[in-house]
């Protein structure tokens, strides 16, 4: 869902100011029965209530728990929704210098609930599979020789997001250079108004946190074990050995828990750069998995190092 939510967006942010520039500076946004425009809002506002929207729900969706479940359907749905309503606005004001004179937008507003409703189902019917995660169980284990001491690492990258994190830095880009050359409205330093700034913040930080679930290190060794995220290894997140109950290995698809990148669903965390193999683990009561190659070399030599660390006295 990651490209998804990116991907709404991208277009809610775009598709007004770089449409043909027929209109004024004030959109129709609101119709009558008739067909009639009856309301307006500026560009700015234009742009900067349906990301709030659609930033709200993608929030809610990953951190409400009761919404995870029909997660899916919601930001299809919605997507689909706020898309259509941005696009068919953008279209009825074209080439009209006075909003009151804007298109109907009647047609274009049945397609898109249509859209929205069909959308929804299908997202209903991916989200209502059954998932069937493994039982917990013990793992694998591996025998370290006394003395011995033992190192296991892998890592994973995603190109996909490396790539929409650098459309997310390049727009982020484009709105400062729009906002410097004085086409981003009125007032603010520079030409920068604070719609502008909003903007340049938000793309800005919806490039750093994809880029930062872009590539994993996984790092196992006697004290535990390390994820280090992002291409320049930062953040990290260690897990002591003496805290970790059980390691096992699972094949997960993005479909399962969420979207890519990292992810939290009813099984858990999941970093999930490519389908197939994951490394889970269960410490302190809760569940972490990463994709990974050869997981189950890394579950054992866990397994093993959390089993010395608890005999210790």
């Amino acid at each position: 869902m990651t490209a998804w939510a990116a991907g709404v967006l991208a277009l809610l942010v775009v598709v007004p100011p770089a449409a043909p520039r027929g209109f004024d500076d004030r959109l129709a946004t609101h119709w009558n029965a008739f067909g009639e425009p009856n309301g307006s809002l500026p560009l700015w506002a234009v742009v900067l209530v349906p990301v709030g929207v659609w930033i709200a729900l993608v929030v809610s969706a990953v951190f409400w728990r009761a919404a995870r479940r029909w997660r899916g359907a919601v930001l299809v749905s919605c997507g689909v929704l706020l898309a259509g309503e941005q696009v068919s606005i953008v279209r009825a004001n074209l080439h009209h210098a006075d909003w009151r004179d804007a298109d109907s937008v009647t047609v274009w507003a049945v397609v898109t609930v249509v859209a929205s409703g069909a959308a929804g189902l299908v997202g209903i019917l991916v989200s209502a599979r059954p998932v069937s995660p493994a039982s917990p169980g013990q793992g694998p284990r591996m025998d370290i020789p006394a003395g011995e001491r033992r190192v296991w690492l892998a890592c994973t990258e995603n190109p996909w997001l490396y790539a929409l994190s650098a459309v997310a830095g390049v727009a982020a880009l484009a709105a400062l250079l729009v906002g410097l050359g004085g086409l981003g409205g009125l007032g603010g330093l520079g030409g920068l108004t604070k719609p502008m700034w909003l903007l340049i913040v938000l793309f800005l930080f919806v490039s750093v946190a994809v880029l930062a679930c872009s590539a994993v290190r996984v790092r196992v060794a006697e004290r535990g074990m390390d994820v280090a995220f992002g291409p320049l290894g930062w953040p990290v997140r260690h897990w002591d050995a003496a805290d970790i109950e059980w390691a096992r290995t699972e094949n997960r698809t993005p479909a399962q828990v969420g979207g890519w990148g990292y992810r939290l669903s009813g099984l858990g965390t999941t970093v999930m750069l490519r389908s197939g193999e994951c490394l889970v683990i269960r410490a302190k009561g809760k569940n972490f998995a990463v994709s990974v190659d050869d997981a189950e070399r890394g579950a054992a030599l866990l397994n093993s190092l959390a089993e010395a660390r608890t005999e210790q006295p």
